[in-house]
């Protein structure tokens, strides 16, 4: 049997990852440094945010371990710490995909339902 302490522990971090990965603009950085590493200044052109707001969410992935930031110069460098965490983002992308698919199926035999239910009155 598991520890308790160390199972609350990893569904502690499990649930920090996950809350790092509910934030739009923080996959956007993560798809936009998984491309390759960039600058907070880069960063800010490529996801269209402000910088403060950039850098904000990368001390989020930071304290979370999904990046590492290295200083080259004047400029501080973000990189993916691992690059499963996009195979990651992508799997839940598919999910979305087939969910949205069978919601769209579900409302289309809604509709069909309808349409004939309404020709039969």
């Amino acid at each position: 049997m598991i520890n308790p302490q160390l199972r609350d522990e990893v569904m502690r971090m499990h649930a920090q990852v996950c809350a790092a990965l509910a934030d739009p603009t923080r996959i956007l950085l993560l798809y936009s440094i998984a491309e390759q590493p960039q600058s907070v200044g880069d960063l800010v052109k490529a996801v269209g945010v402000s910088q403060p707001t950039v850098s904000k969410h990368l001390q989020n992935l930071r304290e979370r371990h999904m990046v590492t930031a290295t200083r080259d110069g004047q400029n501080v460098i973000y990189s993916l710490t691992d690059h499963r965490i996009i195979k990651a983002l992508d799997l839940l992308r598919q999910v979305l995909a087939d969910s949205l698919s069978y919601q769209g199926s579900l409302a289309e035999r809604v509709e069909n339902t309808q349409i004939t239910g309404g020709n039969n009155q």
